[in-house]
């Protein structure tokens, strides 16, 4: 099975190798790094292609934003199944995407723990996101899974579709509910009880009380909009509730 990465990335440079090392350090035999560079003006492209790798794809140019850029990625890759890692994240070890393979070889999609840390040459963790298996109806009680664990055969990301360009945070959160809550029937899902990938704080959805609070609220409208949820819902509690014992497991 060949497991497609996307990496979306502006200005990574300080990162971007980390990631790289992480995606092609995996013992999965049969891996594609699509590397979605929105136009970088630093060395972020330079560092991509100097790593002269078959397995990596680069494209650099000029886009409207981080979901539009995922976008690109989900049209673009060419493998059987297909998962998002971020520019300054990393995999947690070399049998990662060897897992994610094995679970998706019997099911449409794999989810799993995430760790937060400092940085990524060792750093400490700072926060622990630790996921449950998926039952369908979960989204209405406040579950979600680690976006950057979370891996999808063809099939169900092209029965999903593309991100909603409309949300400003939560567009990943959106796109994993109508892959998981929605269609006739629900999707096989996979979760493995590891850790599976390393995730430095600070982007969009993580860089302060405003992005988290904005964060809810969109979840909340696509609740409303796909599962018919009411100005306030169980889930606009539990869902940031849930999240403080990750802070707890440190």
């Amino acid at each position: 099975m060949k497991i497609s990465v996307v990496t979306v990335a502006w200005n990574a440079a300080p990162t971007i190798g980390h990631t790289i090392d992480s995606v092609l350090g995996q013992t999965h035999p049969d891996i594609e790094h699509l590397v979605i560079d929105g136009a970088s003006t630093d060395r972020t492209a330079e560092i991509v292609r100097s790593y002269e790798d078959p397995r990596i794809r680069l494209v650099s140019e000029p886009d409207r934003g981080l979901y539009d850029a995922m976008n690109k990625g989900l049209r673009l890759f060419a493998g059987d199944a297909v998962g998002f890692l971020n520019a300054d994240d990393r995999f947690a070890a070399p049998d990662t995407l060897a897992q994610i393979a094995a679970a998706l070889a019997t099911n449409d999609a794999v989810l799993g723990n995430l760790d937060f840390v400092a940085d990524l040459t060792g750093g400490q963790v700072t926060r622990r996101w630790r996921g449950t298996p998926f039952r369908r109806g979960a989204f209405r009680r406040g579950w979600m899974p680690a976006h950057p664990t979370f891996y999808i055969r063809r099939a169900l990301a092209e029965r999903t579709g593309a991100f909603d360009t409309g949300y400003r945070i939560a567009a990943d959160y959106d796109f994993m509910l109508r892959a998981l809550e929605l269609g006739p029937e629900a999707p096989r899902v996979a979760f493995l009880d590891r850790v599976l990938v390393h995730m430095m704080a600070g982007g969009a959805s993580t860089s302060g009380l405003g992005a988290y609070l904005r964060g809810n609220l969109e979840s909340l409208r696509a609740r409303q909009r796909w599962l018919g949820a009411g100005a306030v819902d169980l889930a606009l509690v539990a869902k940031p509730l849930g999240k403080l014992g990750q802070f707890a497991r440190r």
